[in-house]
Order: C-alpha cells, then sequence, then structure tokens
C-alpha cells in the first residue's frame, strides 16, 4: 500500500471529483458514512456522543457524522469552534443541513469557557484534518490540551486534530482511536506520534485507484497479499542442495543463547543446510540445543577470532549476534568484508563495530542487510533531530551505500537503495524482547541464502517474523512472550501467509 503526503492526498480527492464526477461534498458525505460504519462497529450504540467540529473540511466531516448518527438514533451533542476562522464551503454547507435532519443539539464553544460535558462520553474529535502546515496555537491549542485532560474516549476523524503529517506538531489531541480514510498516515507509523494516534484503522471512501497506482511516493506499508507473492513455492523434487547453505556467525562466551536463537530461526525459515561458526566453548551447547546445524570451530575458546575455511560454499552470512566487541572480533570482521562478497545480513555487535569503522560501510556487498534498532542506527549514521529526520537519513544512506537497512521497531521501516521505505504491518509490544533481533537475523539469512534478492528477504522476513510474534501473542500475553516463541511459531506464520 502506498502512503501519501498530504497534498497529494489532496490532489487524490480532486482527481476523485474528477473522475467520478462528483461533488466534493458528496465525497464527504461518502467519507462520513464509511467512518460512522466502523465507529457503530467498534463502539456499540450505549454512549452518548459529543462531536467537535472546526470549520474547516474536516469539521465539515464531523457535522456530516454527527447528523448520520442523530439519524441512526444516536445521543449527539455538535459543539463548534468557531471563532471567527475562515470557513470551508463543504462545513456551511453540511452546517446548512442539520436543521432538516431533526433536532442536534449545537453549540459554540465559548472561547473562554469550555463547555461542561455529561459523564461517559465518546468524544469524536473532527477539529482539524490533515491540511494544517504549521503548529497549532492560540485557542485551538487551549480547547486541544483541555480535551486531553479529560477522562473520555476520543475518537479522531482521519488525523487527530493537531498532528501535522511533517514535523511541526507540539500540540495534538491524544485520541483513543483513530479511524482514517482511504491510507494510513505517515505519522502514524513513528514512535514519536504514538501518544497521539491510539490505536488506527483505515476505512475505504473510494478514492480514485488510478491516481494510488500512477502516483509516485517513497513510502509504502507492507500487506499480506504482496509477501505472500514474494514466497516461492516449493518443488516436489527439490532437495536440501535446492535451499542453500547458510553461515551463522554468532555467539560467544555468556552470549551463547544469540547463536542457538538465530540457528533455530535460520532453520525454521527453510534453509537447505547451516554451519555455525562459534568458540569452542559453544559448541556442546550448539549441537546439543540445534543438532540440525553444523558447527565451525573457532581458534579462541570464548570469542570469534578466525573465519571458517572456503567462505566461497556459504549462500549468505549472518554476523553478530552476541559475538561481543573483542580486539580480535575487531579485526576478523575487518577480514571478513573484505573475503567475502556474498549476501550478508549485519546485525547488533557487528553493527556496532561498523560505528566504530564507517569507511566499512562502503566496502559492504551491495544489497547487504543491516538491522539495527533505534540507538544502533543513531550511533551508526549520527544523532536524529526527530522521527523525520531519522527516516530521511535512512533514505539517504540505503542510497548512499547501497544497503538495505531494516530499522527495527514497531512498524519496522525496511529502506532499499532505490530511495523506498517500506512499513512492516505485523508485530507487538510483545516483542520487544530479549533475542527477538538474533531470531530475525536467522530468518533474514536464511531466506538469502535460499536466493531471495535482499529486497524480497527483508519484506517477507520481517513479515514473517511479526507474524509469527502475534501469533504467539494470540495464546499468551504480552508480558510472557519470549524470542523462542517466536522460533516456536514461524512454521504456522508461513503457512498463514502462503494459504
Amino acid at each position: 500500500m502506498k502512503l501519501f503526503s498530504a497534498e497529494q492526498i489532496k490532489l487524490w480527492d480532486q482527481d476523485t471529483l474528477e473522475h467520478y464526477q462528483i461533488s466534493s461534498l458528496e465525497l464527504m458525505e461518502r467519507a462520513a458514512n464509511a467512518f460512522v460504519q466502523r465507529f457503530v462497529l467498534k463502539f456499540g450504540v450505549e454512549s452518548p456522543i459529543a462531536v467537535f467540529c472546526g470549520t474547516g473540511n474536516n469539521g465539515g466531516d464531523g457535522l456530516a457524522i454527527g447528523r448520520i448518527l442523530n439519524m441512526m438514533g444516536y445521543d449527539v451533542t455538535v459543539w463548534l469552534a468557531d471563532w471567527g476562522q475562515p470557513k470551508s464551503p463543504d462545513f456551511v454547507a453540511n452546517l446548512l443541513r442539520l436543521p432538516n435532519f431533526g433536532h442536534i443539539p449545537l453549540d459554540t464553544i465559548d472561547i473562554h469557557d469550555f463547555p461542561e460535558l455529561a459523564p461517559g462520553l465518546i468524544i469524536i474529535d473532527a477539529l482539524l484534518g490533515t491540511g494544517i502546515n504549521r503548529p497549532v496555537d492560540g485557542p485551538l491549542e487551549d480547547l486541544i490540551h483541555w480535551l486531553n485532560t479529560l477522562h473520555y474516549k476520543i475518537v479522531s476523524v482521519d488525523i487527530p486534530s493537531g498532528l501535522n503529517m511533517g514535523e511541526h506538531t507540539t500540540s495534538a489531541i491524544q485520541a483513543f482511536h483513530t479511524i482514517t480514510f482511504q491510507v494510513p498516515k505517515l505519522s502514524f507509523l513513528l514512535p514519536s506520534y504514538e501518544r497521539y494516534t491510539g490505536t488506527w484503522e483505515v476505512v475505504d471512501i473510494g478514492l480514485s485507484k488510478e491516481f494510488s497506482a500512477r502516483t509516485a511516493t517513497y513510502y509504502y506499508l507492507t500487506e499480506h497479499k504482496l509477501i505472500k507473492s514474494l514466497i516461492n513455492k516449493r518443488k516436489k523434487f527439490s532437495h536440501k542442495g535446492t535451499y542453500g547453505h547458510a553461515l551463522l556467525i554468532n555467539g560467544s562466551y555468556g552470549k551463547g543463547g544469540a547463536s542457538i536463537l538465530s540457528a533455530r530461526a535460520c532453520l525454521r525459515s527453510g534453509v537447505g543446510l547451516l554451519t555455525n561458526h562459534i568458540p569452542l566453548s559453544l559448541v556442546q551447547t550448539l549441537q546439543t540445543s540445534v543438532p540440525e546445524a553444523m558447527a565451525s570451530v573457532d581458534q579462541h575458546s570464548y570469542y570469534w577470532s578466525s573465519l571458517p575455511l572456503d567462505l566461497s560454499r556459504f549462500d549468505a552470512v549472518g554476523v553478530g549476534c552476541g559475538i561481543d566487541q573483542k580486539e580480535s572480533t575487531h579485526r576478523i570482521f575487518h577480514e571478513l568484508i573484505q573475503h567475502y562478497q556474498g549476501r550478508m545480513v549485519i546485525d547488533a555487535d557487528a553493527i556496532n563495530l561498523l560505528s566504530q569503522y564507517p569507511e566499512l560501510l562502503n566496502k559492504l556487498p551491495s544489497g547487504t542487510i543491516l538491522t539495527p534498532h533505534l540507538k544502533e542506527f543513531d550511533r551508526l549514521f549520527g544523532q536524529c533531530s526527530s522521527c523525520f529526520n531519522r527516516l530521511d537519513v535512512l533514505r539517504h544512506s540505503a542510497q548512499l551505500y547501497g544497503l538495505t537497512i531494516i530499522l527495527k521497531g514497531a512498524y519496522t521501516a525496511v529502506a532499499f537503495a532505490d530511495g523506498s521505505v517500506h512499513f512492516n504491518s505485523t508485530g507487538n509490544p510483545g516483542m520487544a524482547t530479549a533475542g527477538a533481533g538474533d531470531v530475525l537475523t536467522g530468518i533474514l539469512t536464511s531466506l538469502l541464502a535460499q536466493g531471495y534478492d535482499s529486497q524480497s528477504a527483508s519484506l517477507i522476513g520481517v513479515f514473517v517474523h511479526g507474524t509469527a510474534g502475534d501469533l504467539a501473542y494470540a495464546g499468551a500475553s504480552y508480558e510472557s512472550l519470549i524470542a523462542s516463541d517466536l522460533i516456536d511459531h514461524l512454521g504456522k506464520a508461513f503457512h498463514s501467509i502462503i494459504h
């Protein structure tokens, strides 16, 4: 799914009006009906409703929503933040419609004395839409602050009021839930704005599919349909050699679990053969825990200090999980980059080594996958001033070095060398647990070894990883989820996507 800027969404609306020969008022009615259908499905009919409307098109949506809910028998009051600011034509048209559809309590908010609201309300926020391009100030800012202090559920129309689709948010509605039109808004997918959007869902209001198909964007949300199309169907007469030979260089003394987790995940993701290069002290543990994996034993008993013979026999290498950052590790990591020019996944301590020797970024094979979390990313590419700034740095770095960079977190962002960023739509907070990144490294290395290109491997790997987390959560809780649970659900994850 493509994600668009505020300006592109405005053009999309206009294109829809021209393509389907409808008025903007008709499109607003379509959006209001879509909102109401989802609202009723989610919140039922028991609570009274207060709709807070601005005087722009988002306020027009709110007036239409209030009218439709009133006609359905809801106890609705509409409050107008009408303090002399310009009124959009569609807002005015919907305001004039209200008296024709029964009695709806309609009040203008006193700028100096906000209303006393009845208990048990659900508030619908329709003050401001996607068109704002500067921070909210003045009376509207005061109103937003006041609404945020109330102990009511606030459901926002399209976007929480005051939440800018760029970097200019200072005050915004802290929504309990947001029902957004046609596509998610980019700010919904960034960690700094979680407190505003709450949970969110998308409703289709019938915008032009042709516009979406022909309009370029840097940003996408990865969905099930795409991942299903990317996963290769296995052939009946294939064998273990068909699905590649992966090398994992993970683990050190005291961090052997990283090696085991990544190895188990690699095997569960379909690789034909797996070799783990590990310190001598981990051999017995690994071969007992993961009997399907072969061991290549390092010269050092506790840390990585040498390379396996003949790296060319491996179709992909995953490196970094729990390897530590000893002097010997620095040296041999340099050697790996110099001698192996195949498919690579670089994670954890290996990313931290890159941040100490950034000149190595230029020596990485094209298509190498980096998997930093936020702190590792900033350590590697520099401190970022905001989430939007980090997105710019993410795109630029992937392009500059010809890499695939997976910025881990909620809605994990996968950046490609062509400048595009693909946000993942699976996963949950229970995956914020030790070892989850080791599991992802194993999955990605497995997919690369099987012959997937780095883009497909990244999209599939992140999506499957999140799906396994969602399946694990379905039978447990966020608090109890551990990395091994993800591995245990990989089979069901692949099955649910393919079938």
